[in-house]
């Protein structure tokens, strides 16, 4: 099969796309003919391979952690009824998703709902699972004011769609024009560029008088801190990752000041008050099999994995990165 390896840490073009051997499944494992593999931001942090988690791997390693396909054959001890099941899952850190073929533990499957496209569903079982935590915990409403940092990116763009479906009114921070309209698009009620001066001032224009009661913030750093200050008195912060590489800063007099509630939507625990992982992403692919979610990818072929790469990190992309395999 093809398969993407990482041979060196360090930039995008360290990405080779070469030949490997077919992958076997073991006992309790199937094969999954991938047709859409998902590229995530931790991606990028594993092949730089400059920070403290995720774990660096033993070189060389096929990187990608999520997958969406087709069984094309089964291990020992498992049902022959599950050849030809079209499938979704996520196979922890470097495990071999950026390839043709990926092994997995029936445990860790989904079936992926009638009418929902590989792409859907790849970008539903991880970017789409930490959009239905991020919103449980914030809990949108009618009368809620609901500022959506990187509104255009996998997680965000679903949450501006989550957000106005329940209501909300919904203004996104994008980094350009092509962004805002994809904004908008998914339910915001205004869009505004992050880079410009004066951003926070555009939005309080754009709110016409009205208050930010809820931030949902996934970037940190400076921006992330901006979209603080515009909380009102009593707003809630629900926090679900630093893009930037440095978290949002939030002080107790934030809170004994104004009043504010600070969530952390991501980690163990939060999936423990779900149900479990599981029961996220199979909440996950029925909101997007329903409609409730309408996830928007951006393509891109197994082989140019290193442009994937370039585009995420440039900030060159609108939703959710997929990798298909090749042509022929």
């Amino acid at each position: 099969m093809r398969a993407v390896r990482l041979h060196a840490f360090g930039a995008p073009a360290e990405l080779r796309y070469e030949r490997v051997a077919d992958p076997r499944p073991g006992p309790g494992q199937v094969r999954i003919a991938v047709r859409a593999a998902g590229v995530h931001l931790v991606d990028a942090v594993l092949r730089r391979g400059c920070a403290e988690w995720p774990p660096r791997p033993e070189l060389p390693v096929v990187p990608g952690s999520e997958v969406a396909g087709v069984v094309d054959a089964v291990g020992p001890g498992v049902p022959g009824s599950w050849l030809g099941a079209r499938v979704v899952t996520q196979l922890g850190l470097a495990s071999g998703g950026y390839a043709e073929l990926a092994v997995r533990e029936v445990g860790a499957l989904h079936v992926i709902p009638d009418g929902l496209a590989f792409d859907a569903a790849v970008a539903m079982i991880c970017t789409g699972r930490t959009a239905v935590g991020v919103l449980a915990a914030a809990g949108p409403a009618p009368d809620d004011v609901v500022l959506v940092t990187a509104a255009a990116g996998g997680v965000g763009h679903l949450l501006v769609q989550g957000a106005s479906g329940a209501g909300a009114h919904v203004v996104g921070l994008v980094g350009c024009a092509e962004k805002r309209k994809a904004v908008l698009r998914a339910g915001a009620a205004a869009a505004v560029d992050y880079r410009r001066p004066g951003w926070a001032d555009e939005v309080r224009s754009a709110l016409g008088g009205r208050e930010v009661s809820a931030v949902l913030d996934g970037v940190g750093g400076e921006h992330g801190r901006g979209a603080v200050e515009l909380l009102a008195p009593g707003g809630r912060l629900v926090l679900f990752g630093a893009s930037s590489g440095t978290p949002t800063e939030v002080s107790t007099a934030d809170l004994f000041d104004r009043a504010l509630t600070v969530t952390a939507a991501v980690g163990p625990h939060v999936a423990h008050r779900a149900g479990g992982l599981r029961a996220l992403e199979a909440r996950a692919l029925a909101d997007a099999a329903a409609g409730r979610f309408t996830p928007v990818t951006r393509r891109f072929p197994l082989s140019a994995a290193c442009e994937a790469h370039d585009a995420l990190e440039g900030r060159r992309t609108v939703g959710k990165v997929i990798l298909v395999p090749d042509a022929g």
